[in-house]
């Protein structure tokens, strides 16, 4: 750690110009959330290994900023030699080093790991004393980084129609009419699981992410790919060019996004303009005169291909693509919700046989019972730890048809690990379960039909009335949420405080967001829309057939953590009246297993709250029962028996 920190600062000092502080980002080229282990560079400079966070080096310290999911896991991970700023409690970054670093201090960054409105807002706060963001040619980071993992060449497949729904002349076709409509003569695209639901592609480069490190540019008559063209067989290259998209190499897009700027990217590319929708006749021509802009999403768009194109000849905003994934077309949410039922199967399939383990090997009194924790039982078997039931729902999950891999790395927590809101155990030094703690496990999976992602907290001895009120509390913020009824056009934002309000008459909350977007068979984390307290909640309203998961918790830094996840499907509502002629809507359950009832305090349920609870049990057994044998039967509907007040 003091070597990694010597020789990045040895070689700020010798760069030209001389840097005052080197930002370290958590993205990689696409701005990504989950990033290849050769990305993971903001990660090996501090060893934090939370999904999110920004290191800052400067000649005499080390900071690093992250949210409040990983406040905890933070100080756990930072050395000494790292201060954790805690953000929307600390100055963000760009404020910091304006108030810290001296005036005209050279800030550096690599160009290809920060987006575009990341580096103009540090931009617009170092102008207050005249400190420059410095574009640094390599990355720092990777020259000291001795054994960096090599590129791994995973193939990349086609996505059939069958899963996907919608073939790519459609979605061409489409993004080049709001081309059109937009003034734009092309668009680069950078976010990974955007050019794979463009294209219909997806690959392995991303763990948990079935995604292809790749970039896309689409112009009113043309449409490329680059990714190492190892990657790329020749029945996929096939496909690509009967589509009129033509392959090139990874690199290739820098100097490609120069010829997009002077509009000479689209000249002898061999392509039929005619292939994909909108450029037939003289039609292209005369647009590619009245369209001049090359739309970028400052989100997702590294600084670097920014820096290639007109700044005045730039449609600066969100990608049309991201609004058009998250609308799932019909058989997208077939799929889905079939995905999510063989999902909820394996999660029952686990709890049969976590129950039965922590009986027959710690004496606990089990998932339906309340009784103290017996000593371990069976002093011959073996012990159970975070990472190996982590391991065996793995293993029920990848039984079920269309399985591709886990979704994230499983959070599967014990007692004070479930406070560490996205806690990773590892091997050696993960807990063992305990049948007098809380088990915390939040997990999701990867089906060629749909990603899944869902979170339970159960306890298997004798949970403590303040334990009881809390799930409940936590439960019924999940129940008031998945319930709503909204007009069309409410934001994310609007909705939030409902999860929040039962546990806020406690005064309790919870540091993250409540909801977000989910892919399908794409990334387990998707937007533009979401439901959080955070302002970029406000951007885009909740619309029929988008995706979004329904998650408040409780975390109790040392003790306990409580969470509870389901995904919904946004749909029409049923409602009596129509005020003001508006379309109402209300969230699908598409996640099925059980809610632990012996963690329910029943006297605070409402009889509305307890009827959702039966109901949604009662379709928990007619939708898993096809799935499950006998025995899981037997404990499905135990475990789903009618509550009464």
């Amino acid at each position: 750690m003091a070597e990694t920190l010597a020789a990045l600062r040895s070689l700020m000092a010798s760069h030209s110009p001389t840097l005052d502080a080197l930002v370290v980002p958590s993205e990689d080229y696409h701005q990504s959330e989950y990033v290849s282990a050769r990305d993971k560079r903001r990660e090996f400079v501090s060893r934090f290994t939370g999904s999110a966070g920004l290191a800052l080096i400067t000649k005499d310290e080390a900071r690093l900023w992250t949210d409040g999911r990983y406040f905890l896991q933070a100080t756990q991970q930072l050395s000494d030699q790292w201060k954790l700023m805690r953000i929307g409690e600390d100055p963000f970054i760009d404020a910091w080093i304006s108030d810290n670093l001296p005036r005209e201090a050279a800030v550096g960054v690599d160009p290809w790991c920060v987006s575009v409105d990341t580096a103009q807002r540090w931009e617009r706060a170092f102008a207050k004393k005249q400190q420059k963001l410095v574009q640094t040619s390599t990355n720092l980071v990777d020259e000291v980084w001795k054994n960096r993992p090599p590129t791994e060449i995973n193939p990349v497949v086609v996505h059939p129609l069958e899963f996907s729904g919608r073939s790519v002349a459609e979605k061409l076709k489409d993004l080049r009419e709001k081309l059109a409509n937009a003034k734009a003569r092309g668009i680069i695209i950078t976010a990974l699981d955007e050019v794979a639901w463009l294209y219909n592609i997806r690959g392995s480069d991303v763990s948990y992410c079935p995604v292809v490190h790749a970039f896309a540019i689409v112009t009113l008559n043309s449409a490329f790919l680059y990714a190492d063209k190892r990657k790329v067989s020749s029945t996929v290259s096939s496909s690509m060019q009967d589509f009129g998209i033509e392959v090139r190499e990874y690199g290739a897009v820098s100097s490609d996004v120069a010829l997009l700027a002077s509009n000479q990217l689209d000249q002898d590319t061999g392509v039929n303009p005619g292939l994909n929708g909108i450029c037939e006749n003289d039609k292209c021509e005369a647009e590619e005169n009245y369209n001049d802009l090359i739309w970028v999403d400052p989100a997702s768009c590294c600084y670097a291909l920014f820096s290639k194109l007109d700044a005045n000849k730039v449609l600066l905003k969100q990608s049309p693509l991201a609004l058009a994934k998250a609308l799932k077309n019909l058989v997208e949410l077939d799929g889905l919700r079939n995905a999510h039922i063989r999902d909820g199967a394996a999660v029952v399939q686990y709890l049969v046989w976590l129950d039965k383990q922590m009986q027959e090997i710690y004496g606990a009194s089990g998932y339906f019972l309340e009784g103290e924790g017996a000593s371990k039982k069976n002093p011959e078997a073996m012990k159970l730890t975070e990472v190996i039931v982590s391991n065996k729902l793995e293993g029920f999950r990848a039984s079920k048809e269309h399985f591709r891999g886990l979704s994230f790395p499983t959070i599967s927590s014990v007692g004070a690990n479930a406070a560490i809101i996205h806690y990773t155990p590892q091997a050696e030094t993960c807990a063992e379960l305990d049948p007098d703690s809380i088990y915390l496990f939040d997990s999701g999976a990867q089906y060629l039909d749909g990603t899944t992602d869902i979170t339970r907290t159960v306890h298997f001895g004798k949970p403590s009335a303040h334990e009881k009120t809390c799930y409940t509390a936590v439960l019924k913020g999940h129940i008031a949420l998945g319930n709503a009824r909204f007009p069309d056009g409410t934001n994310g934002h609007a909705l939030d405080i409902l999860a929040r309000i039962p546990l806020w008459r406690y005064g309790l909350d919870y540091r993250h967001g409540t909801g977000h977007g989910i892919g399908s068979y794409l990334n387990v984390h998707e937007g533009p829309h979401q439901i959080s307290f955070r302002p970029q909640a406000r951007n885009v309203p909740l619309q029929v057939s988008m995706t979004v998961t329904d998650e408040p918790g409780y975390y109790e830094d040392g003790s306990f953590g409580i969470r509870l996840e389901n995904v919904l499907v946004i749909k029409e509502a049923d409602t009596e009246f129509n005020f003001g002629d508006k379309v109402y809507l209300s969230f699908e359950h598409i996640t099925w297993a059980p809610y632990q009832v012996k963690l329910i305090d029943l006297s605070l349920l409402t009889p509305e709250e307890i009827e959702f609870v039966n109901t949604y049990h009662s379709k928990c057994r007619q939708i898993l029962a096809p799935f499950m044998d006998k025995n899981e039967m037997d404990w499905l509907n135990k475990a789903t028996e009618p509550l009464s007040a």
